[in-house]
């Protein structure tokens, strides 16, 4: 959910597409660069939802669906996984062996690749204070902004993915998957989740 609320989805059945499904429901975008999404290659996985309306999503690369439904790739030598934006929407952070952050542009354009941390594998999400969560292997790391890690939350299985919700977004929410079934855990936090989101 974007700051407007608007609330977006990616389909992983076929045809592979990103959906709006509030306000109003509606297609977004399927087609990249004339070919459907599923011909790309790679599973779409995890998405971020800006202000203009448009959704940064990954599907092994990193890519943009303006609020016209155009796609746009970016970036060089990814894996991609998670994703989510900083709270002002200047920097976008996508988790591949670790963090790389991206310049976002005001068009919405990605700009100025570089590894913020070597730490994060997968669903990330972000505080009030700006600093990132994200999921790697047996334990949630906290990185600040600037890239340096702060520390880990032990966790009881491995998280493919949290996020802060609750009444004062003061609750952790982590999800683990074996490939059998999904369990979801919850931590107290003293930090607090940026309430301007979803995510």
């Amino acid at each position: 959910m974007n700051k407007k609320g608007a609330l977006f989805i990616v389909e992983r059945g076929l045809p592979a597409s990103v959906f709006q499904i509030a306000p109003k429901r509606q297609l977004l975008a399927n087609m990249y660069n004339g070919e459907p999404l599923d011909c790309v290659g790679g599973v779409i996985n995890d998405l971020t939802a800006d202000s203009k309306g448009g959704v940064y999503f990954t599907m092994g690369g990193l890519y943009y669906a303006n609020p016209k439904g155009v796609i746009t790739k970016y970036g060089e030598n990814l894996a991609t996984n998670g994703i989510i934006l900083s709270l002002d929407e200047k920097t976008l952070y996508v988790t591949t062996r670790g963090i790389v952050a991206f310049d976002v542009q005001p068009d919405g354009s990605l700009t100025n690749q570089r590894q913020l941390a070597m730490v994060g594998a997968d669903g990330t999400t972000v505080d009030v204070a700006g600093r990132l969560y994200t999921t790697a292997g047996g334990d949630v790391q906290v990185i600040g902004p600037d890239g340096k890690v702060l520390g880990a939350i032990p966790t009881p299985l491995n998280f493919i993915t949290v996020a802060f919700s609750g009444p004062d977004k003061k609750t952790l929410y982590g999800v683990a998957n074996n490939q059998r079934y999904d369990e979801i855990f919850t931590i107290q936090m003293i930090a607090q989740g940026y309430k301007g989101r979803a995510k």
